[in-house]
């Protein structure tokens, strides 16, 4: 082989493996970005979406002026659960109901963890629809005891639901509705309350820490 051709292998051959070498990097950077992105929108335990996500996808909802509803809801006695059997089996059973209400069917459109033991679920659809996936919500948990770690446990928990009452509701009024009326299913032990503009304030009564 000549001098020049060598060189000019040589030169490619360094080109090529440079080329090689930014892909694998810049392939990288994307997956790492991808992950970055997934985890800032995503719950760690259950791999619902998160609350910021579930708030996106709400906005986004309402700026189509469609019908829509939310549905919040929280485990009873789950801090019980923590203390008496731990934290592992507290987030097995977060995961296993987050799964169970990923399953809802349409027109339910999304199913999240805001924190905790608060769940929510974005409805499609008007008053009708938005009852219906709450009381599926309920149904589904309350059903069959819930596998976790070690052993099945019994859960309940209380829902609340809102829809769409007035035009240019923002998703964190209509999440404090859905709020309100998820305190008077506990307060009532009623399982399933719809929030009624003229029967329940949207102020919070008690601090989320001491259910």
């Amino acid at each position: 082989m000549s001098p020049t051709l060598h060189a000019i292998v040589t030169t490619v051959g360094g080109i090529l493996a440079g080329l090689a070498l930014a892909g694998a990097l810049l392939w990288r950077q994307q997956q790492a970005l991808a992950t970055a992105r997934y985890e800032a929108t995503h719950d760690e335990v259950t791999g619902l979406p998160n609350r910021r996500l579930f708030l996106t996808r709400l906005r986004a909802a309402l700026a189509d002026n469609a019908p829509v509803g939310v549905v919040l809801l929280d485990l009873n006695r789950f801090k019980t659960v923590n203390d008496t059997l731990g934290h592992d089996t507290g987030n097995d059973l977060l995961d296993q109901i987050g799964r169970l209400l990923s399953g809802i069917p349409a027109p339910v459109r999304v199913a999240a963890r805001l924190s905790g033991d608060e769940f929510a679920l974005l409805v499609s659809g008007d008053r009708d629809d938005t009852a219906a996936a709450a009381h599926a919500a309920w149904q589904v948990i309350a059903a069959e005891p819930v596998r976790v770690v070690n052993g099945n446990l019994r859960v309940a928990a209380s829902v609340g639901f809102t829809h769409l009452h007035a035009p240019f509701a923002t998703p964190r009024q209509l999440l404090a509705q859905a709020d309100a009326a998820m305190y008077e299913a506990k307060r009532t032990g009623s399982g399933v309350c719809e929030y009624l503009p003229h029967r329940i304030p949207t102020v919070r009564s008690r601090d989320r820490h001491h259910r």
